[in-house]
C-alpha cells in the first residue's frame, strides 16, 4: 500500500522543498466557523445566484451577437456548445475542491494546499490583478449603458462626466464607473447576508428580462435567418469558442466565497453543476433567438439585441435591454469584487500578505478594509484610465489558475487519495485534462502585450514574496517550530 506524506510537513530541506517555497497549506475540511474567519451564512440558491452573476452578464447581451456577426454566424450556437463543454470540464475540477476544502480563496487556496506555497502564493497574486480589472473594466462598460438610458429620460450629462481622460472632448472621469465600484464595495461591506441578498435580487430581474426578451423574440424567429448555417466553416464556430469561452467561467468567483456558505462540502458543488447548466440553456436559447431574428450579417455588435429587436419592430424593448444589460453585468461586478477581497482576505490570514488586512469587521465579520481597498482601487483604475486591453489580461489570469486547479486535481488526486470528497470529478485524468488543453490554446492565441503586462505584474509579484512573503508565511513559522 503506498504510503502518503502528511500535508504541510517538511520533506527534506532547502528553498526548494516542501520545507521551502513547495510547502503545503495543511487541508481544513471542517465547515466550523474559526476565530477571525467568515460567516456561513448562504445557502444553495444565493451561490447559484452569486454564480449566475458573473456567468450570464456581457455575454448575453454583446457577446453572442458579436462572435455571430464576425466568427462563426449562426453557428455561433456551436461555438458556445464548445465553450461550455470546456468550461465543465474546468467547473468539474473546481466542484472537487470546493467540496474537499470549504475555505476562501478560489484557486489560490486549492494550489496552496496541492502544489505549495510558491504556486498558490503566484495564482493568489494573479487573481488580484484579474478580479480588480474585471470590476473596473465591467464598470465602465455598465457606465455607457447607464448614459444610454439617462439620455433617454431626457437627461443631459456633462462632457467632463462621460468618461476617462483620453476618450472624448472634454472628458475627465467616468463618473458612472468611479461611483459605481464605490457603491459595490459599500453593499460588500454591509456584510455577507446582506451583499447576497443584494446579488440574489439582481439576478432574478436579470433572469426575468432575459426571459422576457427571449419570449418576445421567440415569436419572430425566421428559419431563413439560420441559413447557411456555416457561413465560415466549422473552423469560424471553433475560432468563436475561444472568445464564447470568456461568457461561462462566472462560477470560479463563487468559489472565493466557500468560506461563507452553510453546508459548504455539500452545497458549493451542486452550486457550481446547476449554475453552468442553467446559463448554458440561457445562452443556447439567446442564440437561437437572436440568429432568428435578424441577418447575423447585419446585427449592429455594439448592440446586437437591441438592432434585432428594433430589426423585428419590437424597438421599444430596446430599452429593457439596456437595464437588463446594467443590471446583468453589475451582478458580474460583485461577483468579481467580492471574489478579490477573498482571495485578499485568505492570502493574509496565511501570512502571506500584511495580517492587518485579515482582520474582520467585529460585527459584520467580513473583511472591510480589503473591501474598502478594492473599492477606492477599481473606482480610480475605472475613473481615469481608458483599460482597453484590460480584457486579455483578465483572461489570462483566469486561464492560469484554471490549469493549475486541473492539474492540483491530478496531483491530489496521488498525494491524497484518503482525503474525504464529498464531490469526485469524474473521468479523471481525462476531464483536468480537457481543462487543461483548452486553456493552453486560447492562452497561445492571446496579444504578446499581454504577456508582458502579465510577466511584469508577476515579477512584482515574485519580488514582493521574497520579500515579505516567504518569511511571514503562516507555515514557515509552523516549519521552523
Amino acid at each position: 500500500m503506498r504510503k502518503t506524506r502528511p500535508p504541510g510537513g517538511p520533506a527534506g530541506s532547502g528553498l526548494f522543498t516542501r520545507a521551502g517555497i513547495f510547502r503545503l497549506k495543511p487541508v481544513d475540511s471542517s465547515e466550523e466557523e474559526t476565530e477571525g474567519g467568515l460567516r456561513r451564512t448562504m445557502g444553495l440558491w444565493q451561490l447559484v445566484a452569486l454564480s449566475l452573476g458573473g456567468l450570464v452578464g456581457a455575454g448575453v447581451f454583446s457577446l453572442a451577437g458579436v462572435v455571430a456577426h464576425d466568427d462563426a454566424g449562426p453557428g455561433v450556437m456551436i461555438s458556445f456548445l464548445i465553450a461550455i463543454v470546456a468550461s465543465a470540464a474546468a467547473a468539474l475540477c473546481y466542484a472537487e475542491f470546493a467540496g474537499t476544502i470549504p475555505k476562501a480563496g478560489s484557486a489560490y487556496t486549492y494550489s496552496y494546499a496541492a502544489l505549495g506555497e510558491a504556486i498558490g502564493w503566484a495564482i493568489g497574486w494573479d487573481l488580484l490583478l484579474e478580479y480588480t480589472a474585471i470590476v473596473a473594466v465591467v464598470a465602465i462598460a455598465i457606465s455607457g449603458y447607464l448614459s444610454y438610458i439617462v439620455e433617454q429620460v431626457g437627461l443631459d450629462i456633462p462632457d467632463w462626466a462621460l468618461g476617462a481622460p483620453g476618450t472624448g472632448a472634454g472628458h475627465k472621469i467616468d463618473l458612472f464607473a468611479a461611483l459605481l465600484c464605490l457603491l459595490l464595495a459599500f453593499v460588500l461591506s454591509r456584510g455577507t447576508k446582506e451583499s447576497a441578498r443584494f446579488e440574489t435580487i439582481l439576478v432574478v430581474v436579470k433572469l426575468g428580462i432575459v426571459a422576457l426578451v427571449i419570449v418576445a423574440g421567440a415569436f419572430h424567429v425566421s428559419a431563413g435567418n439560420f441559413s447557411p448555417f456555416l457561413p465560415f466553416g466549422i473552423g469560424g464556430a471553433v475560432a468563436g469558442a475561444a472568445t464564447t469561452f470568456f461568457a461561462v467561467y462566472g462560477y470560479d468567483a463563487m468559489s472565493a466565497a466557500a468560506e461563507e456558505s452553510a453546508e459548504a462540502k455539500k452545497v458549493l458543488p451542486k452550486a457550481i453543476v446547476i449554475s453552468l447548466a442553467i446559463a448554458a440553456v440561457i445562452y443556447l436559447l439567446v442564440c437561437v433567438v437572436l440568429l432568428g431574428m435578424q441577418d447575423y450579417r447585419h446585427i449592429d455588435v455594439k448592440s446586437p439585441f437591441s438592432s434585432a429587436l428594433a430589426s423585428v419592430g419590437l424597438t421599444g424593448l430596446g430599452t429593457v435591454v439596456a437595464v437588463g444589460a446594467v443590471v446583468g453585468i453589475t451582478t458580474s461586478a460583485l461577483a468579481n469584487m467580492l471574489a478579490v477581497t477573498r482571495v485578499w482576505f485568505s492570502m493574509s490570514r496565511d501570512g502571506l500578505l500584511p495580517a492587518y488586512f485579515a482582520r474582520n469587521h467585529a460585527k459584520r465579520q467580513v473583511p472591510t478594509r480589503v473591501i474598502r481597498l478594492v473599492g477606492i482601487g477599481s473606482a480610480v483604475i475605472a475613473g481615469f484610465l481608458p483599460i482597453k486591453e484590460a480584457a486579455d489580461l483578465t483572461n489570462i489570469g483566469i486561464l492560469m489558475a484554471f490549469i493549475v486547479v486541473a492539474v492540483a486535481v491530478m496531483v491530489m488526486r496521488r498525494t491524497r487519495p484518503d482525503l474525504p470528497r464529498s464531490f469526485r470529478t469524474p473521468w479523471v485524468p481525462l476531464v483536468p485534462l480537457v481543462g487543461i488543453a483548452f486553456s493552453i490554446w486560447l492562452i497561445a492565441n492571446l496579444d504578446w502585450v499581454t504577456w508582458v503586462r502579465f510577466v511584469v505584474w508577476m515579477l512584482l509579484g515574485l519580488v514582493v514574496y521574497a520579500l515579505y512573503g516567504y518569511r511571514n508565511s503562516v507555515e514557515n513559522g509552523r516549519n521552523t517550530r
